[in-house]
């Protein structure tokens, strides 16, 4: 049992990162992810039975690599790509020893592994919706389930999009490569996309037992920064990375010691990090002189800023919140664009305004199967003294709330009233 959850654990924090490292080895994306799986299940049966080894990763990787080794001699002894790798095994510590191997022992070749698989999963033969998909699974981890509710797609279309984005990749044979500067910049939109649903499935779980998934918010951070470097006369990098720095410094206050979630109004503000409120207004001052204008990222990370410098939710401005979302659904127009603006008016004007806004939402149909529009809705209705209406929303909301923490909270409300 301990040996399984090891393996469990290795897939769900080094996964992408093996990934990586054995495309660069093989050159072949899907081919990667083969290898990655098949060390995987091999790692399911020998670790329950020999123990975890002391570097697991490494082990992973070496068998991986050994795995490739056996498909190339099956398919051309004598190879050329054959010999080559062959050599560069025999020079690996073997596995379940050491086996870190320089793949992994280099942290800025790792980045660089990950942006490339990023890079890849977005290459413009793929469709955008593909192209977010497949790099979502690939580098992020997300689960089928979870990229479907981001998307407020069914998961069967998530899946049939990766799929169909594996076959077209491994036909075409794409090679496993960082795309030079131009290529680089007419991918990095969906490269972006990929990094902002990272960060927000970690700083707002759509399943499981935590309302924060710090692990995820961090690695979206870290691949938000290396963009910026990699880019830095790109404006929505500098937005993104802004946004993502001022979401997280209210991190440590939006748990309770017990992990209960603690809503935005509750909040001790003294507990929110400063150090990373400076790098994200810093990285948003530097979206405003590189831009001309604020984009979509830029606009949130505005909106961010605002709860950020705020000593309190009364004192906040919401009316420029509100002027914020406006100018955001102009450019970027979405129905969590529009719900957010809903709340926000809520602060500004009042509950009842804000309700029309939202009853508009939902005879439009947005938000099929999602607990946010019935949460919303059921607060409004809550501060206008609709109890009964009020009650019924928050159940509704309750059924379809995946995540248990944020589940808590719901119905903690619906026992208020």
């Amino acid at each position: 049992m301990e040996g399984r959850r090891a393996v469990e654990a290795v897939w769900r924090i080094e996964s992408a990162r093996i990934v990586g490292a054995l495309a660069r080895y093989v050159g072949d994306f899907p081919l990667a992810e083969d290898l990655a799986q098949e060390a995987f299940a091999e790692a399911l049966v020998a670790w329950p039975r020999d123990g975890v080894p002391e570097r697991p990763a490494g082990w992973l990787l070496t068998v991986g690599r050994r795995r490739a080794v056996d498909g190339f001699r099956r398919r051309a002894a004598r190879d050329d790509r054959y010999a080559v790798l062959a050599r560069d095994l025999a020079s690996a510590t073997e596995a379940g020893d050491d086996g870190d191997l320089d793949l992994l022992a280099d942290p800025d070749q790792i980045d660089d592994d990950l942006l490339a698989l990023a890079f890849i999963s977005c290459h413009p033969m793929l469709s955008p919706e593909a192209q977010v998909a497949l790099t979502l699974r690939t580098i992020g981890g997300l689960t089928s389930d979870e990229i479907a509710r981001a998307f407020l797609v069914p998961t069967a279309t998530v899946q049939a999009r990766i799929t169909r984005a594996k076959k077209t990749l491994g036909a075409a044979r794409v090679p496993f490569v960082v795309p030079p500067p131009e290529e680089r910049r007419a991918r990095l939109r969906a490269v972006l996309s990929v990094v902002y649903v990272i960060f927000t499935e970690g700083s707002s779980a759509t399943s499981g037992t935590a309302q924060i998934r710090v692990d995820l918010a961090h690695e979206a951070l870290r691949l938000a920064r290396i963009l910026a470097r990699l880019s830095p006369d790109e404006p929505e990098v500098h937005g993104l990375l802004a946004l993502l720095e001022l979401t997280a410094a209210r991190f440590p206050a939006r748990t309770a010691p017990d992990g209960r979630p603690v809503l935005l109004e509750d909040q001790d503000r003294r507990r929110w990090d400063r150090t990373a409120i400076r790098r994200g207004r810093a990285a948003l001052d530097r979206a405003e002189r590189v831009g001309r204008g604020l984009g979509a990222y830029g606009l949130q990370a505005a909106i961010a800023a605002c709860h950020a410098e705020a000593p309190s939710v009364t004192a906040t401005d919401w009316d420029r919140i509100v002027l914020l979302y406006e100018a955001l659904g102009r450019i970027a127009p979405s129905p969590v664009v529009a719900l957010n603006r809903a709340v926000a008016v809520s602060m500004a004007t009042g509950p009842a305004p804000a309700l029309l806004l939202v009853d508009a939402l939902a005879a439009d149909g947005a938000f099929p199967g999602s607990h946010l529009l019935p949460s919303v809705r059921g607060e409004l209705l809550r501060r206008l003294g609709r109890t009964t209406e009020a009650r019924a929303e928050l159940e509704l909301a309750i059924g379809l709330c995946g995540n248990e923490a944020e589940r808590a909270v719901l119905a903690a409300k619906l026992a208020d009233l």
